[in-house]
C-alpha cells in the first residue's frame, strides 16, 4: 500500500527506538487549513481517518476537504466514507457473517478461483458471550459445567468458528466464558493507538472500529472512536469497505467537580442520560470535556459511554489522557504500547489535558459532579429517574 499524502501531512515518530510514520494533523494547522484547538476531538480522529485512506476511488481528496472545512455550529449534509481499523462481533450478529464469508468461498471455487483470497481486510474479532446459558450455580464448578454444556449445545457453531479461525486471516474468536464482548474489548482488544505496516513504513494510527452491538460505544470511554451497526454493513467494512456517514454534529457535554460520597456511577449515568435524552442528540457525537474529566475514572467513564443508545447519540466519546493511560498499565497493556500511545496522541494533537482549550461544538450543555443524587431507574425507560 502507498500513501496519496495530498495534503504533506506524513510524518515521523520516535517512540523507544522505534520510528513510526503518522498522520499529523498539526501539520493541517502550520498549513493554516484548520484550527485545531476549535475541532472537537473526535472530528480529529476522523480527520486522521481520511487523510491516511485516501486512495482517489474510496476517499477523495473532496471528501478531506469537506472534514477539513468542518464547522461545528454549521454542519453541512454531506457524507464521508469512514475507514474503521476493526471491527467487533458477538456470536449472534457475528456467526452470519463468518457464514457469509464461507459461502463466498464456495463461489470462488465453483468460479476455480482460489477461496483462499477471502478474507476480512481488516481485523475481525467474534466474541462468543451473548448465547451463554446458566444451567449450573450455586456450586464451586458452576463456570465449569455452564462452560462443557456451551460447548456441546453449539457444537456445530464452534466446528464452524475454530474452522474459520485457521483459515481465515486477519479473524480470531474469543471463546465462550471469557467475559462479555464490550468488557473484553475494553480490557483486551482495544489498543488505543494501532500499527500496521505499509509501504516498507511502520505507521501508527487510531484505533477505531464499528461493532454488531448497540453498546459498542462503551470502548469510547477508552477514547477509541466507534459505535454499533448493522450486519450488513459490518460485512462491508470486514471486506474493506467504507462506512458511509454523514458529517455528525458534535455536542459537547461539560463536567466539573467530582461526585460526592454515596454517589455512583450509576447515579451518574442516570443523570446524564435523563439530560441528554432532553436536549435531543439522536444520529450525533457527545463529547465529554471539562475539569470533571481528571475526577472520573475510567470504569465510570465506560459506563456513561455504554449508556448512548438510551440517550439517543452515536456515541459519548472520551478523549485520551492520564485516565486512559493508567487504565492500560492497569489492564497489563505492556510499557511500549503505552509509551506509543502517549507519544502519538501528544505528537497529533489528540492528548487532553487540564490546560487544553476547549473545543467549539454544535451545543453544550453542562453538569457539576457535586449536584448529582443517588437515584434508580425509571419504571420503563432510563431516563425516567426517580
Amino acid at each position: 500500500m502507498t500513501f496519496m499524502n495530498s495534503f504533506q501531512t506524513l510524518d515521523t515518530l520516535e517512540v523507544g527506538g522505534r520510528t513510526f510514520h503518522f498522520f499529523n494533523l498539526l501539520k493541517l494547522q502550520e498549513q493554516g487549513r484548520v484550527d485545531l484547538s476549535k475541532v472537537p476531538f473526535s472530528i480529529r480522529v476522523l480527520m486522521e481517518n481520511l487523510l491516511r485512506n485516501e486512495d482517489g476511488r474510496l476517499v477523495t481528496t473532496e471528501d478531506i476537504e469537506a472534514i477539513l472545512d468542518y464547522d461545528a455550529r454549521k454542519v453541512p449534509a454531506r457524507e464521508i466514507p469512514y475507514m474503521p481499523a476493526r471491527v467487533i462481533l458477538q456470536d449472534f450478529t457475528g456467526v452470519p457473517a463468518v457464514v457469509d464469508l464461507a459461502a463466498m468461498r464456495d463461489a470462488m471455487k465453483q468460479f476455480n478461483g482460489d477461496p483462499a483470497r477471502i478474507n476480512p481486510i481488516v481485523r475481525s474479532d467474534l466474541v462468543i458471550d451473548h448465547s451463554v446459558q446458566v444451567d449450573a450455580f450455586g456450586v464451586r464448578d458452576a463456570y465449569k459445567i455452564n462452560t462443557r454444556i456451551e460447548f456441546e449445545r453449539n457444537k456445530e457453531r464452534y466446528s464452524l468458528l475454530k474452522w474459520a479461525q485457521g483459515s481465515f486471516r486477519n479473524f480470531s474468536a474469543v471463546p465462550p466464558g471469557t467475559g462479555i464482548v464490550h468488557q473484553v474489548n475494553l480490557e483486551y482488544l482495544a489498543s488505543v493507538v494501532m500499527t500496521g505496516e505499509a509501504g516498507g513504513r511502520t505507521v501508527a494510527y487510531p484505533d477505531t472500529l464499528v461493532g454488531t452491538d448497540s453498546h459498542t460505544t462503551m470502548i469510547n470511554g477508552l477514547s477509541v472512536l466507534g459505535w454499533g451497526v448493522g450486519g450488513i454493513e459490518a460485512e462491508a467494512v470486514m471486506l474493506g469497505q467504507p462506512y458511509y456517514m454523514l458529517l455528525p454534529e458534535v455536542v459537547g457535554f461539560k463536567l466539573t467537580g467530582r461526585l460526592a460520597e454515596g454517589a455512583t456511577a450509576t447515579d451518574l449515568v442516570l443523570t446524564v442520560t435523563q439530560m441528554l435524552r432532553e436536549k435531543g442528540v439522536v444520529g450525533k457525537f457527545v463529547e465529554f470535556y471539562g475539569p470533571g474529566l481528571d475526577e472520573l475514572p475510567l470504569a465510570d467513564r465506560a459506563t456513561i459511554a455504554n449508556m448512548a443508545p438510551e440517550y439517543g447519540a452515536t456515541m459519548g466519546f472520551f478523549p485520551i489522557d492520564h485516565t486512559t493511560l493508567d487504565y492500560l498499565r492497569l489492564t497489563g497493556r505492556s510499557d511500549e504500547q503505552v509509551a506509543l500511545v502517549e507519544a502519538y496522541a501528544r505528537a497529533q494533537g489528540i492528548f487532553r489535558t487540564s490546560e487544553t482549550p476547549d473545543p467549539v461544538y454544535t451545543d453544550t450543555l453542562e453538569l457539576d459532579l457535586g449536584t448529582v443524587e443517588p437515584s434508580l431507574a425509571g419504571p420503563k425507560r432510563p431516563q425516567d429517574r426517580i
